[in-house]
C-alpha cells in the first residue's frame, strides 16, 4: 500500500511517499500553505499522481503527549483534508521528526525529510501491529 505522509506547517508542509509495498519512505517535496485551496489542490494532485491509498499527517504532541496549539491547528487541517480527499487520512505522533530531519544528511528540503522520518516511523509501527 502506497502511503503519503505530511509534516504539516501553516507555511510549509513536507511531503513524503512510500514505495508500493509500504516499506520504504522517501522525501518528495514541500507544499506551501497546504491549508489553502491551492495547497489542498496540490496535495490532491500528489495523492492522485502517486496512487496513494492513505495519507498520514504528523500530529505534533507535546513532550508530555498532550495536544497543544500546534496539534489543534493540525487537527483542523486534518478535518479539512478529509473532506478534500477520497482516501483515508489519519494522524500519527510526529515528536522528534523535525529534529531528526535537521540532524540528518540529505539534499531534500528539511520539511520533506521530516515527513520521510514520520512515514518511516508510521510504516514500522503499522508493520509491527499487523502481526
Amino acid at each position: 500500500m502506497r502511503v503519503i505522509a505530511l509534516d504539516y506547517g501553516a507555511a510549509r508542509t513536507g511531503v513524503a511517499v512510500s514505495d508500493a509495498t509500504g516499506t520504504i519512505a522517501r522525501p518528495l517535496e514541500v507544499v506551501e500553505r497546504a491549508a489553502t485551496q491551492s495547497g489542498l489542490g496540490r496535495i490532491r494532485e500528489i495523492v492522485r499522481d502517486q496512487e496513494a491509498e492513505r495519507v498520514v499527517v504528523g500530529l505534533p504532541l507535546t513532550l508530555r503527549g498532550e495536544r497543544g496549539r500546534q496539534a489543534r491547528e493540525t487537527d483542523e487541517f486534518v478535518r479539512t483534508l478529509r473532506q478534500a480527499l477520497d482516501v483515508p487520512v489519519e494522524t500519527y505522533d510526529e515528536r522528534f521528526t523535525t529534529t531528526l530531519a535537521a540532524s540528518g544528511p540529505g539534499d531534500a528540503p528539511e520539511d520533506a525529510r521530516a515527513a520521510a522520518h514520520l512515514l518511516e516511523s508510521y510504516l514500522a509501527w503499522t508493520s509491527a501491529h499487523r502481526k
